[in-house]
């Protein structure tokens, strides 16, 4: 059976969130993997504090789940920040691995000030996606820990562990999402043990220039996506588009 399926962090719950949504209607995917969706019981915040009730109002999407990593204030209004998953396929969600940090209140403000964000909660949401009565894969939506640079760290280093022995064990499986960390580091390399790299080493980056400074984004490709060997990968492509500071990872697989 083939499936459509993008993985995209979104930036802050949507900054350019029209962009994202004429994306989205566009693609068609089948399956989608967001990082940085925020959801708040205010209703009169910005969209991009809430896009949840912004996609559910405009995507025709039957099933969705939310996962959120922390709690933060932003303008004086308490947002929950996390995963998200997106399915035209039935959806059960289950319990998300946090890695070193576990889900708390964070102060945004002064992590933006001292430019550092590695002391943030971040985890791997799951879910259980249907494709038929007897077709079912494990979906495993992350967002890895971040570091000032995309290298290997000790903190890196047992992430890796942890997403192994949650995926390890999985006949049909899918990991995606912003990593945090440079493909061509042991971090990696040592998921590549048990599953296959939809795009392996072929993107420079994964990050929208238009949107960052700093030039070393512009070799930093740190969303990826990969499959268990039961699933094949028919095409992969990241389009560049601006909808995020992040660039989109669109892949047609087969199950």
């Amino acid at each position: 059976m083939k499936f459509k399926f993008i993985t995209l962090n979104i930036e802050h719950g949507g900054q350019l969130m029209n962009d994202i949504i004429l994306f989205l209607k566009k693609e068609d995917a089948d399956v989608v993997f967001i990082q940085e969706a925020q959801s708040t019981e205010d209703s009169s915040t910005p969209q991009h504090f809430n896009t949840l009730k912004t996609f559910d109002k405009t995507l025709n999407y039957p099933y969705s789940l939310f996962s959120p990593q922390l709690e933060v204030i932003l303008e004086d209004h308490l947002v929950k920040h996390g995963n998200a998953i997106y399915s035209k396929f039935p959806l059960k969600s289950l319990e998300p691995i946090f890695f070193d940090i576990p889900y708390g209140r964070i102060d945004h403000f002064a992590n933006k000030q001292r430019k550092d964000f590695s002391q943030i909660p971040q985890s791997i949401q799951r879910a259980m996606l249907q494709l038929n009565d007897q077709l079912t894969i494990d979906l495993f939506n992350l967002h890895g820990i971040w570091g000032q640079d995309g290298k290997d760290s000790a903190r890196r280093l047992q992430m890796s562990e942890t997403i192994i022995n949650a995926i390890k064990t999985s006949k049909n499986c899918i990991l995606a999402g912003d990593f945090n960390v440079q493909p061509n580091t042991q971090t990696i390399k040592n998921i590549e043990t048990y599953l296959n790299s939809a795009f392996k080493s072929s993107l420079a980056s994964t990050f929208n220039m238009k949107r960052k400074t700093d030039p070393g984004y512009a070799t930093a490709a740190v969303d990826m996506i990969f499959v268990s060997s039961s699933i094949k990968v028919l095409s992969a492509i990241c389009p560049p588009v601006e909808i995020s500071d992040h660039l989109p990872l669109v892949c047609e697989l087969e199950l």
